[in-house]
């Protein structure tokens, strides 16, 4: 077993050490994006930008570059631990889960990488409050869940 593959006991799927290792890596990258060019890391606000929709104040080839950075990053990293097991519920609710989430990106000023990691650590109030929302809402999605013995993806 090596190191970033513990678990945790009752928790099979869990892997903090390797959760550890990418939130930190989450927050480098942050702390240069900010420190080095003055921008925030925020996902929708580059994304937007990518795609010619406003947002951040970047040029719109280093968003591309951050954009198709994102998934290319994991997919190296799934490929070099072991290889990918995708697994979905089809197209229909992967759009309707998309539309959803960049409206919710809209209303609440940012998406939750943009709260969480970048204005939590500067202590804005409104994305210490968005970060408490996305939790809270999680935490009881879980529960009912549980509670209920329902499944998104099986």
């Amino acid at each position: 077993m090596t190191l970033l593959a513990f678990t945790l006991p009752g928790f099979p799927d869990a892997a903090p050490l390797a959760g550890f290792a990418g939130g930190a890596l989450i927050g480098i990258a942050a702390a240069i994006m900010l420190l080095g060019l003055g921008r925030i890391a925020g996902v929708s606000g580059i994304a937007a930008k990518a795609a010619g929709l406003g947002g951040s104040g970047m040029d719109r080839m280093s968003a591309w570059a951050f954009v198709i950075g994102l998934p290319l990053g994991a997919l190296i990293i799934a490929l070099a631990s072991g290889g990918l097991e995708p697994s979905f519920a089809g197209p229909i609710p992967l759009i309707i889960a998309g539309l959803l989430v960049g409206v919710g990106t809209r209303i609440g000023s940012g998406c939750t990488s943009g709260h969480g990691v970048c204005g939590m650590s500067r202590l804005s109030v409104r994305s210490i409050v968005a970060t408490l929302t996305f939790m809270a809402t999680g935490i009881a999605t879980v529960a009912i869940m549980n509670t209920t013995g329902l499944e998104v993806l099986s």
